[in-house]
């Protein structure tokens, strides 16, 4: 689909930037047709600055880019949404966001990358790692463990011990999703199937 760059006078169509894995807004900025085909060929997001009056790469001084993830338009063929992994805070303030902190929606997309690095990056001090390194067994083991946890602790009423035994399920099942080649995605998309 093809932008209408012409439907403002000035040659400017308005990005919203979302962080790729939590899906928050990160950032609002203008593109002219320049600016948009330098995004597509760097996968670096590049506004036209108004202030500046010229082009302007998130990230060009600070070294905190918008690498590209997604690029869609909207249906009226004058906004863009530009999903984007960004290399450090988004915001001049050092903020997450321009439009604040850091929310724990889609933390879980940011744990799955953090195991997945340290397994990647064999970090020999990691206890991610570590279980990784004893096989399949004992990460599939490990995550049995966490599951009768969670089921002892549910049939309590101490809500902080529950809390815990889950978050130690999702973390192992993250690692037994890594070891056997999957990402959360994967399952979410069976899930989506299933919701057709």
């Amino acid at each position: 689909m093809k932008i209408d760059f012409n439907k403002n006078n000035d040659g400017l169509v308005p990005v919203i930037i979302q962080d790729y894995l939590t899906l928050q807004v990160l950032m609002l900025g203008y593109m002219n047709e320049e600016a948009f085909e330098k995004t597509k060929k760097e996968e670096k997001v590049t506004f036209f600055s108004r202030s500046k009056n010229r082009l302007w790469t998130k990230g060009e001084t600070s070294n905190h880019y918008l690498w590209v993830k997604d690029i869609q338009i909207d249906c009226d063929r004058d906004t863009i949404l530009i999903l984007a992994s960004p290399e450090g805070p988004t915001c001049h303030t050092g903020s997450y966001s321009c439009f604040g902190e850091k929310k724990s929606l889609g933390f879980i997309y940011e744990l799955q990358q953090i195991i997945n690095q340290r397994i990647d990056e064999k970090v020999k001090d990691s206890y991610t790692y570590k279980l990784f390194e004893r096989g399949m067994n004992k990460v599939a083991q490990k995550v049995g463990e966490e599951a009768v946890e969670v089921v002892i602790e549910a049939k309590d009423n101490n809500e902080n011990l529950f809390k815990n035994e889950a978050a130690d399920l999702l973390y192992h099942y993250l690692i037994l999703l890594k070891a056997k080649g999957y990402r959360l995605e994967d399952i979410e998309e069976v899930l989506m199937e299933r919701n057709r």
